[in-house]
């Protein structure tokens, strides 16, 4: 591949894998928890809406977990994502991302690796690239994305996607289904053992801001901004929850821009302890500088 397009190349895939962490955790539109009591698990599991309410409360309070996904849209990409995330205080965490599919994957393959490396820090995301983006980019393995600099050069994309990782957790889908109108109880099941309780619903993105949910206005606002931003007009959305009340797998399923979208999750060992360090700066390339180079400064 030529110079300048290993490091389009390099920038693109980077940008996928920054979206990982949040798909991943469900795009949240927020941290703030759903309004309305949560009516205690004893009642929650008689009554679905009040078993979701408790559902995003306890995940939401957990703050962090082991995390494996797997994600497929259109012919662009399939790949699977498999680490750590906390969100606490801002998203952090590590992912292991892999191509397996699509012309993401084979765009990988030109640059000598399948795979990259993922890192979230509270201020900034970054992603590890092969040796060949590092041949063409002043050895520098690792791209750096500050979330200030999104919002600069992306304008008001920029600005929605810099909250969404500074505000994200692992219970949008349990947001969505609320959001829904469309909660059922599916049935008892087991998830790797462990025995959960399943629950389905599909969300009408034209109707959405108009359900009387248990979410607020903005938190249906948001919900809406995201899913009408990726072309979404309906979405499937399935959960499993266990006996703890938190979420142990989720399913979402939809047609986007990119083409058909569906994306599988799994959630353990909520409370995990999550250490990142911010990679050598030695060893990093800005996100911006190399937006620079490619438009010729």
């Amino acid at each position: 591949m030529k110079r300048t397009s290993v490091r389009t190349a390099g920038l693109s895939i980077a940008a996928m894998g920054l979206l990982a962490g949040v798909t991943a955790c469900g795009a949240s539109g927020g941290s703030g928890s759903s309004s309305g009591s949560s009516g205690g698990s004893e009642g929650a599991r008689f009554d679905p809406v009040a078993a979701l309410r408790t559902a995003e409360k306890s995940t939401d309070g957990a703050d962090s977990a082991k995390v494996e996904s797997t994600t497929t849209m259109g012919s662009v990409m399939s790949m699977t994502a498999d680490g750590s995330l906390a969100w606490g205080d801002g998203l952090t965490g590590r992912l292991t991302i892999t191509y397996t599919g699509g012309t993401m994957a084979d765009t990988m393959r030109q640059m000598g690796s399948d795979s990259m490396e993922a890192r979230y820090l509270p201020d900034a995301y970054y992603a590890r690239m092969g040796d060949t983006f590092a041949e063409q980019s002043g050895g520098k393995h690792w791209i750096k994305y500050a979330y200030d600099d999104l919002e600069t050069l992306a304008g008001s994309g920029g600005a929605y996607l810099k909250d969404q990782m500074q505000n994200t957790t692992p219970n949008q889908s349990v947001k969505l289904l609320l959001a829904s109108g469309d909660v059922r109880k599916v049935g008892e099941e087991k998830v790797r053992g462990q025995r959960t309780t399943h629950y389905s619903g599909t969300v009408d993105v034209a109707d959405l801001a108009e359900k009387n949910s248990s979410l607020s206005r903005s938190q249906l606002d948001d919900l809406k901004k995201t899913l009408e931003q990726a072309g979404v007009t309906t979405e499937t959305v399935d959960i499993w929850v266990d006996d703890q009340d938190l979420l142990v797998k989720k399913v979402e399923k939809g047609e986007t821009t990119a083409g058909a979208y569906s994306q599988t999750a799994y959630y353990s060992d909520y409370g995990t302890e999550v250490a990142v360090e911010e990679p050598p700066a030695s060893d990093t390339a800005d996100f911006t500088e190399l937006v620079k180079q490619q438009s010729g400064g």
